[in-house]
């Protein structure tokens, strides 16, 4: 009995009384109370990124984001807006990635009307005031300067390069200082009006609210957007042109690598065995990437897998840094560890163990209103329809060893394998020879 009430427990715990409302100019609200929540998060989520972006306006999705926060017509000075947010002691942030911008406010529940006065603001009256674009250019430039110092992060998106080439999908979310510097007022204010439309966007609002109250506040702060579709018509190519391997020689005291496979996109059922490939592999301390490569073998301080599931496209990373002359060893094992998965698939304990982390990593996942309002707001933006977390579990839950050996099998493939080398490395023809070879026998 006891037991029971535990599985019942834990099956409540995973489940949110959601709603979702449509306003008449086709804006979507998700609205999701959260009854023991002091905290409530208001999320604008826009369906774009740099994935529709031409190479001549390259980073346009990431400086507008910028440009958002810089003024609007009841806030005309950039620090208005931050200090209004730091009289309620509330939290924003905003994002951009390949196909998805975003923008919070976080703040207690009785502040509610504030919060939504000041983001509502934020999204329909921008000034995208000529001298504020040449500040935030300016800032954007050192961004990109910071970037390219923090060979983790550069690494990775040197990957997405060698994989897709000079389309969007291996273009920088940034841009380039040369692409940043070419964009223009005339640019954005083209690019807003294109992308953010009511047919591009959600709201979600998740934490200690009434539903109805919210909803009846929401529409009255969003109902003057303008009814239209988003008219930007770019089509974007996201095949990947070939396998490759490219080494970037910097003088830096660790080599960082990462190596990348195709695999399935979000709405493939494949992706949940394909989380639980990630996971055995590389997502956790007791993963098999992290026990051999740094506990046994002691090669790399941090080593890891992970996986981007996108529209049309999807990737298995992992990544690592080692010493210059551990490199070799490190990646050899790590092929190693590969062909195993393929060969093999995981072990019944390692498929339950995998199974149980992710359940531990949902519930942790959705503790906050924001990783909530994240959670069933991107849902609606990309599918168009809100899974509860337990319905996505019950299909983790009913993965085999044989769905995860298929899975390997078919992303586990030489002509799908390619990596991206920052480092202290010289004689690149010769090296890139040595790991298309290791790689073929894959």
């Amino acid at each position: 009995m006891a037991f029971s009430l535990f599985l019942f427990l834990c099956y409540l715990t995973f489940m949110f009384n959601v709603e979702k409302k449509v306003l008449d100019n086709g804006l979507r609200v998700v609205l999701v109370p959260m009854p023991n929540s002091e905290a409530v998060t208001i999320q604008v989520l826009v369906g774009v990124g740099s994935k529709n972006e031409t190479k001549e306006i390259n980073g346009i999705s990431h400086f507008l984001e910028h440009m958002f926060l810089k003024g609007t017509l009841r806030r005309p000075n950039p620090g208005d807006i931050h200090a209004e947010i730091d009289k309620i002691g509330a939290s924003h942030n905003a994002s951009t990635s390949l196909e998805l911008t975003d923008f919070y406010i976080k703040s207690s529940a009785k502040d509610f009307d504030v919060g939504l006065d000041i983001i509502s603001d934020i999204i329909l009256n921008p000034l995208f005031n000529g001298e504020e674009i040449e500040k935030e250019r300016g800032v954007i430039l050192q961004e990109i300067s910071m970037y390219e110092d923090m060979p983790p992060e550069k690494v990775l998106r040197s990957l997405i390069g060698v994989m897709y080439g000079d389309q969007p999908m291996g273009r920088e979310t940034l841009g380039t200082k040369e692409s940043v510097e070419k964009i223009n007022k005339k640019d954005i204010l083209k690019y807003r009006n294109d992308n953010y439309t009511p047919g591009n966007s959600v709201i979600v609002v998740a934490g200690g609210i009434d539903k109805d109250s919210a909803f009846e506040k929401i529409k009255s702060a969003f109902s003057e957007m303008e009814k239209k579709s988003s008219s930007n018509g770019f089509e974007f190519f996201d095949s990947q042109l070939k396998p490759g391997i490219k080494i970037f020689d910097k003088k830096i005291d660790q080599s960082h690598f990462a190596i990348g496979t195709k695999a399935f996109n979000m709405f493939d059922e494949k992706k949940y065995a394909l989380s639980i490939l990630s996971t055995v592999l590389g997502e956790k301390f007791s993963s098999r990437l992290f026990t051999e490569i740094r506990e046994k073998l002691g090669l790399a301080y941090y080593v890891g897998s992970t996986t981007w599931l996108l529209l049309k496209d999807g990737i298995l990373f992992i990544r690592a840094g080692v010493s210059h002359n551990n490199l070799e060893k490190a990646v050899k094992k790590i092929i190693e560890i590969i062909i195993d998965i393929r060969n093999n698939s995981v072990t019944k304990k390692e498929l339950e163990e995998a199974k149980s982390f992710l359940r531990g990593q949902m519930a942790l996942g959705l503790e906050t209103s924001n990783r909530v309002a994240d959670f069933f707001g991107e849902q609606e933006l990309f599918y168009g329809k809100m899974m509860q977390p337990e319905e996505i579990l019950e299909k983790i839950e009913k993965v085999t060893q044989d769905d995860i050996l298929k899975v390997a099998q078919e992303i586990f493939q030489p002509e799908k394998i390619s990596m991206a080398v920052i480092g202290n490395h010289h004689d690149f023809a010769e090296k890139e020879a040595f790991y298309k070879n290791l790689f073929s026998k894959i």
